[in-house]
């Protein structure tokens, strides 16, 4: 079992708006996080709200290699996830159960860069993110989910 923390969470109320920054949010099972659009259905295709794509994880560590190794530099909640973790790696969670807070998700697919994602940003970042651009998961388990919070993987 691997340990990491929750470095930030974002959400965004709608397609291309900016991401805000929390401090917590409640994640809410078939549903996502308390208002973000995939849990509000704001600016999303119909049937793309919840699911699989309740939440999104991004590593910190695969930020931080973005800009050593292809010199693009963003934020968190520019790379358009909702949760920015630490100390666990996110691509072997695919199909896996665990512990974020007091919630509790379970990783579905690699959540990989797109065209849109680099439009809203800069060049460079898909490529950059190819492989490492975080996990998609479903909410099983509601519960609050905080900045600084252990993930259990």
């Amino acid at each position: 079992m691997s340990e990491g923390r929750i470095e930030a969470i974002h959400i965004a109320v709608s397609k291309g708006a900016a991401p805000t920054a929390v401090k917590a949010v409640q994640a809410v099972t078939g549903h996502g996080l308390e208002a973000d659009r995939y849990a509000t259905g704001n600016g999303v295709k119909p049937g793309k709200a919840g699911g699989k794509r309740a939440a999104t994880l991004i590593e910190a560590e695969a930020i931080e290699a973005l800009g050593q190794d292809y010199n693009v530099r963003i934020e968190p909640g520019e790379s358009r996830r909702n949760i920015t973790t630490r100390g666990v790696a996110l691509n072997h969670l695919v199909g896996r159960t665990f512990q974020v807070g007091e919630a509790v998700l379970r990783g579905v697919e690699l959540c990989e860069p797109c065209n849109y994602l680099e439009n809203l940003t800069q060049p460079g970042v898909r490529a950059g993110l190819v492989h490492r651009g975080g996990l998609r998961a479903e909410i099983l388990e509601s519960g609050m989910i905080r900045v600084g919070d252990v993930i259990h993987a």
